[in-house]
């Protein structure tokens, strides 16, 4: 507390002000200097990752990752614990099936089956085991209690999960990127990751938060007809989704990173002003491409889509990418991964059975994969990768695979063009 006391003599008034302005100036900078002594390590010098050719940086950053392949040395692994079935909204009935929607009519805003739940949590604290068993840092988001119900100005629901880091972060050399998201349940699924952003941000890693959508009604179709595959299909050909270009919204794994070059769909969840918004805001050291598959449901290209090695790319022969013949002219080598043996069952709610190709690469010559798929085993072996052999069946049925489960936080590698 300053304290003033009354000057004698002259000017009283002036002599109090110098005697003020004096005191405030010295406890001013005092303060400044502790704020600059706490916050300096995370200012000077800065990390960064290295480029082409060039010198890594004396002080390494903690989150570099420029693709999906090189050796992987950190990653965040989602958490299942609390999580709750999403609302049985428009944005959510697009992007599931229709025999899935008595599931979600039932339990929409209420805990995933307990008994499911208890086992998907098993599946994934062994994958984390297994994972460092193979050398590589764990890190894990906060619990988070999904039920809490919130309201904004434009909307009112429940939450979900922290499970599928992929979704919501993509790491883009760097820089920690916040997708918008779509879904109004996941609106304030970022809660679950900020103290580990905040930690590798203090520690130098660049962290952008992606304009948040207000997800007012205008965000969504609110007739967006959905009556069968065929007629889902046909809309997605000629362009159209659950999701309108009111906004910029997008889901991180609807993009796919190959050094230089990222590679994106237009979905239920990702529209064209978050595609946009993500061009500009990369531009110029990365360039975005657009691709576009035969998926009556297209959310999150990779189970469409999944780059695996330099030139080397899984293509889902269920939906053939419109683009591939560029990636041909590339010299890249497109591989088609053999039918899952997964039974796509009403237990999916959130999945496709073709999340067997929903891997996770540790580096070219290893690769995580569901231990149950052997025809994928033997098509990774004919292509000289060893297959890290993990069961999360249960898992599987809460939206996602391997590659959903994880962000990539720090890869050992350098950024390079691989498509030209």
């Amino acid at each position: 507390m300053l304290r003033v006391g009354r000057l004698r003599g002259g000017n009283r008034g002036a002599d109090v002000g110098r005697l003020f302005g004096a005191m405030l100036s010295q406890a001013v900078n005092e303060w400044l200097q502790r704020a600059f002594q706490s916050t300096s390590s995370a200012v000077a010098p800065q990390p960064h990752c290295a480029t082409d050719g060039t010198e890594p940086a004396q002080q390494e950053c903690p989150v570099c990752s420029y693709n999906d392949w090189d050796p992987l040395e950190e990653v965040l692994v989602g958490r299942v614990e609390n999580a709750h079935v999403p609302p049985f909204t428009v944005e959510v009935k697009a992007t599931t099936y229709e025999k899935n929607w008595p599931f979600f009519q039932k339990y929409g805003g209420k805990p995933f089956p307990a008994d499911h739940l208890k086992k998907a949590v098993s599946e994934i604290e062994e994958m984390c085991n297994i994972l460092r068993h193979e050398g590589i840092t764990v890190r894990r988001p906060e619990p988070i209690d999904w039920s809490m119900e919130y309201t904004t100005p434009d909307f009112k629901s429940s939450g979900m999960y922290g499970a599928m880091p992929r979704d919501i972060l993509l790491v883009v050399g760097n820089e920690i990127i916040e997708a918008p998201m779509a879904w109004r349940a996941r609106f304030f699924e970022y809660r679950a990751y900020r103290p580990l952003i905040k930690e590798y941000f203090r520690n130098g890693a660049k962290w952008t938060t992606a304009p948040k959508p207000t997800m007012a009604d205008e965000l969504y179709d609110q007739d967006y007809p959905i009556r069968s595959v065929e007629e889902k299909q046909k809309l997605a050909a000629e362009g159209k989704f659950v999701t309108t270009e009111h906004e910029p919204c997008f889901d991180a794994a609807d993009f796919m990173r190959a050094g230089r070059d990222i590679f994106v769909q237009r979905s239920q969840v990702t529209n064209y002003m978050g595609i946009e918004w993500m061009r500009r805001h990369l531009a110029p050291d990365y360039k975005i491409h657009i691709l576009s598959f035969d998926d009556p449901n297209p959310m999150h290209i990779d189970v469409s889509f999944n780059i695996i090695g330099p030139g080397l790319v899984l293509s889902n022969p269920d939906r053939p990418c419109h683009q591939i013949d560029m990636f041909k002219k590339a010299g890249w080598t497109i591989v088609k991964p053999p039918p899952p043996l997964m039974p796509d069952d009403d237990s999916m709610w959130m999945a496709t059975n073709w999340l067997s190709m929903n891997i996770l690469m540790l580096d070219e010559k290893r690769v995580m994969v569901e231990a149950n798929e052997s025809p994928i085993h033997k098509m990774f072996e004919s292509l000289g990768i060893k297959t890290i052999k993990v069961n999360i069946r249960h898992a599987n049925s809460l939206g996602g695979g391997f590659h959903c489960w994880t962000t990539d936080i720090r890869r050992r590698g350098t950024l390079q063009s691989y498509f030209h």
